[in-house]
């Protein structure tokens, strides 16, 4: 083993002490960069028993945001999530209004009028076999 001299020592020991703080500093940055500030929003939702939504029915269910719909070919829902910038779109006589910017969509969801140009999301609602109604946003 070579004679190491003060000098190299101390060279070595700046190096070892420069790679392990900038090792620790990117780890942090790593940590910082990952955190989530918010837990991921559900996908699924329980609606309660089907029966309590009787054929004809159209029920707005405010925290997905979407609205439900019981007609004569079964269950459906549309998300009432404005398909321009995210905002919650507001049922009215001739369909929904996205109160942001201006959009309209017809009771299907089409759109009327921009400056959305996609119609709203249809989610899917699921039956279970003790009667439950399930929404999936996902």
């Amino acid at each position: 083993m070579p004679d190491l001299s003060r000098r190299d020592f101390l060279k070595l020991a700046q190096d070892s002490l420069l790679a392990l703080s900038g090792l620790l500093g990117l780890g942090g940055l790593i940590r910082f960069l990952d955190y989530q500030t918010e837990p991921p929003a559900p996908t699924d939702f329980d609606l309660g028993l089907a029966s309590n939504c009787p054929a004809g029915t159209r029920k707005v269910i405010p925290d997905v945001p979407a609205l439900l719909i019981h007609d004569a070919s079964g269950f459906s829902a549309l998300s009432l999530v404005c398909t321009h910038l995210g905002c919650t779109v507001e049922e009215e006589a001739e369909g929904f209004a996205c109160p942001c910017h201006g959009s309209r969509f017809d009771p299907q969801g089409i759109v009327i009028r921009g400056p959305a140009n996609k119609p709203l999301r249809s989610l899917r609602v699921e039956t279970t076999e003790d009667g439950h109604l399930h929404l999936y946003t996902a």
